[in-house]
């Protein structure tokens, strides 16, 4: 298998690459508890689950009564801004004020660059929470050439900075999370480690290291990104370090930062959080939306509640075996597609595809196109797709009585395959390896993960050179399941291109947007996927919902960007402006933009590094006062409130990435 790890960052699998206790049935990673307050977290544990509170904590009453707002809607924890002393001098009062109201959920105070702040709230609340990218250092975009000696001073001046908090917290049963920010990390980390997971994992584990020379053990860490694939690497990285690193097994806080609002946030947090909770990592949970907190709390507890029952629900998967210390044969700590061979317009350097199943719908019309992007106009008689257009129909046993546009091609079922070249063939594993009637271009083989994995080996030997597979599952952890048909793919050399096809019957809306993100995202992350098709049995009026979903099931997975993307903070008591509110107008007069990145932060705290890799950026720096940011440089500064979305058009016309939406849009 060694082959399959001539990358960038192949020595970080040079002691195996297991980073989760099973890749093949549902298991917790054990940890060790850790006490907050009344609350116990870790693998002994439910997976607790927590948000952020938005109004200023100066706001005493106001910051009481959106915490029990919270609480009520079943927040475990609640994280409240401490940027300076005189916030976290005032959780005293809120804390205070919980308590008389009967409320005894813990609090965690949130710091940024403020060391004395952190100190003195940690004698007040149950936990703290740091980010090591900030603590002790700060930003000015320097790349520093350090000796070893020189890199040893730096960590002993961080040492002499952050111990103080640790004896604090020590002494006072204080718990804290160790809360590294892909886009908050040192100058120093970065001339060192790069803009890398692994850079991530070392600026927590600087800190972590104190704390265990002091003794101190009550951590959680987190390892938070918007870009969803460094976010499940560096958690993953993580694990490994720690076992490899003879550290504690700390419990793992989980979120997508700047995930943003909607449909969008809800399917972006589902791919981070739910790949990693699929393999069992992760004890705490914060969906970060760009919503009210309270509207964070049902969405957490639905991506929670799918792994009460997982261990016992689902059948059990047979291992692949690779040689050890490997646990499979991919490198799970850095992004690298499958190789596939081209096939049409799926493979090689295709972006993944979106299939449409229709194959419920007996009587297809023109108008039914509207739901997955094709518009038809009758005055110029033709058609005209959105971003949102899906490649591929499938009709099952089915036909169309007119022509479709020239973006959407149609798939039937075999037996109902009539021979046009038009019209492609879907066959079952069974169907292929019996027929000799197939399309002398494209064609697609349903393939059962578990039930036909004994088959695929027949795959191997016949002429699959003008196939598509379609890959399904019906097991509970049905993402383990496909994931490890590709492993065998990769073991059987079978360079075909793949679908995923997932169906979910008796979910609502809501279940669907966090669970197919989920299993779907966990694949696409790892390289694995070539196109994606969803569906919900016995609904036929979702083909609108199930397209969107895969849409931003692809963009989330950062495989295929069809829209503009927008990374967005959750607001908290540091927002300037109403983030809410901004982030509408925004979206509203550049949601055609498609493949642009706008990151909206609602202070200079998520500035221009929380943005990342954003194209664009709207940061509060004062009452009512916005800088605009190109990349990570600000290009105007103190623009007033008023009238910083027409500045920020008018940046994005100065650079050339503006054109005006169609009438379609």
């Amino acid at each position: 298998m060694a082959q399959l790890f001539d990358s960038p960052n192949a020595h970080l699998i040079i002691d195996g690459n297991q980073y989760a206790p099973s890749l093949w049935s549902y298991q917790r990673r054990e940890t060790i508890p850790v006490q907050i307050g009344d609350l116990y977290m870790g693998s002994d544990f439910p997976i607790r689950i927590q948000s952020m509170t938005t109004v200023d904590t100066m706001d005493t009453q106001g910051s009481i009564e959106q915490s029990i707002r919270m609480i009520d809607a079943g927040c475990e924890l609640v994280r409240i801004t401490a940027p300076s002393v005189k916030e976290a001098q005032n959780l005293e009062n809120i804390r205070q004020g919980l308590r008389a109201r009967g409320y005894n959920t813990p609090l965690v105070a949130d710091i940024h660059f403020t060391p004395n702040a952190a100190e003195l709230a940690a004698r007040i609340v149950e936990k703290v929470r740091i980010n090591p990218g900030n603590y002790a250092d700060k930003k000015r975009f320097e790349t520093i050439d350090y000796t070893d000696s020189s890199y040893q001073a730096e960590l002993d001046r961080i040492r002499d900075k952050f111990l103080p908090l640790v004896k604090i917290c020590k002494e006072y049963g204080t718990a804290m999370r160790i809360g590294t920010n892909h886009g908050s990390l040192s100058d120093r980390i970065l001339s060192r480690y790069g803009d890398t997971p692994l850079g991530m994992v070392e600026s927590a584990l600087e800190f972590l290291r104190i704390c265990e020379d002091e003794k101190y053990s009550n951590i959680v860490l987190s390892m938070k990104s918007s870009n969803t694939q460094v976010m499940v690497e560096a958690y993953r990285l993580l694990s490994k370090k720690l076992a490899d690193g003879g550290f504690k097994a700390y419990p793992m806080h989980l979120g997508v930062t700047e995930a943003g609002e909607g449909e969008d946030g809800r399917i972006k947090s589902a791919v981070g959080i739910g790949t990693l909770l699929e393999d069992g990592l992760g004890d705490t949970i914060r969906v970060s939306l760009t919503e009210d907190p309270e509207f964070e709390i049902p969405v957490a507890q639905e991506l929670m509640r799918r792994y009460q029952f997982r261990a016992t629900h689902s059948t059990p998967i047979d291992p692949i075996h690779v040689e050890k210390p490997l646990i499979s044969p991919i490198n799970p700590f850095a992004y690298e597609r499958r190789q596939t061979k081209e096939l049409a317009n799926f493979g090689g350097h295709q972006v993944p595809r979106v299939i449409a199943d229709f194959s419920q719908m007996t009587r297809i019309q023109m108008e039914d196109l509207k739901s997955i992007g094709h518009f038809y106009l009758p005055e110029p008689d033709k058609w005209a797709m959105n971003d949102l257009g899906a490649d591929y129909i499938y009709t099952g046993k089915h036909g169309i009585d007119f022509m479709l546009p020239n973006g959407l091609k149609q798939i039937v079922n075999a037996d109902h395959w009539d021979g046009h070249s038009h019209v492609f063939p879907f066959f079952t594993l069974e169907q292929w390896i019996s027929t000799k009637s197939r399309h002398p271009e494209l064609n697609f083989i349903l393939v059962d993960a578990e039930a036909d994995a004994g088959d695929l080996s027949t795959l191997h030997v016949s002429d699959i050179s003008k196939a598509v597979l379609v890959i399904q599952s019906s097991n509970a952890h049905q993402m383990a399941a496909l994931r490890r048909c590709f492993f065998e793919l990769l073991k059987l050399k079978v360079q075909v291109p793949v679908v995923i096809k997932l169906a979910y019957s008796n979910v609502d809306e809501n279940q669907l947007q966090l669970f197919a993100p989920t299993d779907a995202g966990g694949l696409l992350i790892d390289g694995f996927g070539d196109g994606i098709m969803l569906s919900m049995p016995y609904m036929q009026d979702k083909n609108a919902l199930l397209n969107a979903t895969a849409f931003g099931i692809l963009q989330a997975s950062r495989v295929r960007i069809s829209k503009t993307e927008y990374i967005s903070c959750p607001s908290c008591g540091r927002t300037l402006f109403d983030l809410q509110e901004t982030t509408a107008k925004i979206r509203q007069v550049t949601d055609h933009l498609k493949g642009i990145k706008i990151g909206i932060m609602g202070c200079i705290v998520n500035g221009p590094g929380e943005m990342a890799d954003a194209d664009y950026g709207y940061v509060g720096i004062g009452k009512d006062k916005i800088a605009l940011y190109k990349g990570q440089e600000v290009v105007k500064k103190s623009v007033p409130a008023d009238s910083a979305v027409d500045e920020l058009i008018s940046l994005i016309k100065e650079h050339g990435d503006w054109r005006e939406p169609s009438v379609n849009e």
